[in-house]
């Protein structure tokens, strides 16, 4: 056997590393503030380092110095000082730091370190549940690479975050305390005014829409239901474009029941204002082809991935979800449609459709709150709709499980009148907020127009004036709700 193969495997570490970063805390302010920020006790591999460390991070949180007898005195009262070596263990760490000068460049060895020895820890879990050859293979792919994405994602959430860290912004998004940040919250929409005041999340630039749930917030997992032909997928590519071309975040879309060639015609239809048959026979005249040519290169400048792959799996679909954050770094995704998502297949007997369906709705909430992304998924309305006095829809209406309405932040249901009566609203819809888990239901008022599957903002105008409200209640009592 020769050396190389006798030698003992080790898991990654760096000593001096470790001793360097925890001399510099001891010594250092800067160095003790950048270094509990940016590390945790587990990120260490030595139980002394651990331990040491876990001291000067609580005296960081409580805002308190930290030096060689503060330490020790502290480690004297949990029992802790001859564990860690002594006083003189922690006069050695001191003395070894010399300079805090690249405090950074040890932090990211310790962290690189530490990554690498998670992902050992991972790939042997891999290892276990592969040689126990599962009888589902998607599930346990879907487990393992669930594992690996948090190891990515490792390098900037905490463990945890307690309140006090978001009310003096050490965790804050903004970075500025929270009542800081309220007052000039408060300063902006006392210069804009209640009409103008800004959202909180990603907006939709449908303004009532907008209103109503404050925008698409993170981690959110949005509803959108209708009756097939409704037009819940232009509605939803239109709430899709407008956030990846107007506001500018990279979109993820998966579409099961359309191709992307299709899609994009659509979203160039819209985007154009160009009619779909004109673009499919090439009935176009210059000015149409000039809209068409500036549609596709402001579309060019943007990011927008389109997942046509149809049949997906739920475990498939989280995987390239993932993918595509990681990659591409998505701030929004659509699905085109629940109902066609499989099962991860646990659930193999035709009465256990209902059961498949939680399943999928809660791993999609779940998946909302790991990419920390609103996430808006379309679902289809039962026949029971067909039959109701007035075709309004309900959340009794979501079809095949309860658990869409229990797992959904927010649940919105689309009615075009016209669809049932042509005489009824026509060139109109109705977006209904059904469930608002952060906010107040109700029904916004949309704009369809159905030749360039295209939805707008919906304003109370007839020929240019605006229209009296008392004569617009009349007759909308046309209309049975």
């Amino acid at each position: 056997m020769t050396d190389m193969q006798s030698r003992v495997k080790i898991a990654p570490h760096s000593k001096e590393s470790e001793m360097m970063v925890l001399g510099c805390m001891l010594t250092s302010i800067n160095s003790l503030n950048i270094a509990s920020d940016a590390l945790d006790d587990s990120d260490f591999y030595f139980t002394e380092h651990k331990i040491i460390f876990q001291i000067l991070k609580s005296a960081y949180k409580k805002d308190k110095p930290a030096d060689i007898h503060l330490v020790s005195e502290e480690l004297k009262r949990q029992e802790k000082l001859s564990v860690v070596g002594g006083i003189i263990y922690l006069t050695t760490l001191a003395q070894y730091a010399g300079t805090s000068a690249y405090i950074e460049e040890y932090v990211d060895v310790i962290r690189s370190k530490s990554i690498l020895r998670k992902m050992i820890n991972a790939s042997q879990l891999v290892e276990k549940t592969a040689l126990e050859e599962p009888s589902d293979v998607s599930i346990a792919l879907d487990e393992a690479q669930q594992l690996f994405f948090k190891i990515s994602q490792s390098a900037n959430p905490a463990a945890g975050t307690l309140i006090t860290e978001i009310f003096s912004g050490i965790r804050a998004e903004s970075g500025q305390p929270f009542l800081k940040e309220l007052q000039e919250r408060q300063e902006r929409y006392l210069q804009k005014g209640p009409e103008e005041a800004g959202i909180t999340g990603v907006p939709s630039h449908f303004v009532d829409f907008d209103k109503m749930i404050n925008g698409l917030n993170k981690s959110n997992l949005i509803i959108l239901a209708a009756r097939p032909a409704m037009g819940k997928t232009a509605l939803a590519i239109n709430i899709a474009e407008n956030v990846c071309f107007k506001s500018h975040i990279p979109v993820g879309i998966f579409s099961l029941e359309m191709s992307a060639e299709q899609l994009v015609h659509r979203i160039i239809c819209s985007q154009a204002e160009v009619e779909s048959d004109k673009i499919k026979t090439g009935n176009i005249n210059g000015s149409e082809y000039q809209r068409i040519v500036g549609a596709v290169n402001n579309m060019q400048g943007h990011v927008m991935i389109i997942d046509d792959q149809a049949g997906l799996k739920i475990t498939d679909l989280r995987a390239r979800a993932r993918r595509m954050k990681e990659s591409y770094g998505i701030g929004f995704l659509v699905i085109d449609y629940l109902q066609l998502i499989s099962g991860s297949g646990a659930n193999k007997t035709m009465e256990s459709r209902q059961n498949e369906i939680s399943e999928i709705s809660r791993l999609l909430k779940n998946l909302a709150r790991e990419l920390n992304i609103p996430i808006l998924c379309l679902s289809q309305l039962s026949r029971k709709v067909e039959d109701r006095q007035g075709h309004r829809p309900q959340l009794s209406d979501l079809r095949e499980s309860g658990s869409i309405e229990q797992d959904s932040d927010i649940v919105t249901l689309l009615l075009r009148r016209e669809y049932y009566d042509p005489n009824d609203k026509p060139g109109m819809a109705e977006l209904i907020v059904a469930k608002n888990r952060h906010g107040g239901v109700g029904t916004v008022n949309l704009t369809f127009r159905k030749e360039f599957a295209q939805f707008a903002n919906y304003t109370y105008m007839k020929h240019g004036m605006e229209l009296d409200p008392e004569a617009e209640m009349a007759f909308s009592e046309f209309s049975p709700r």
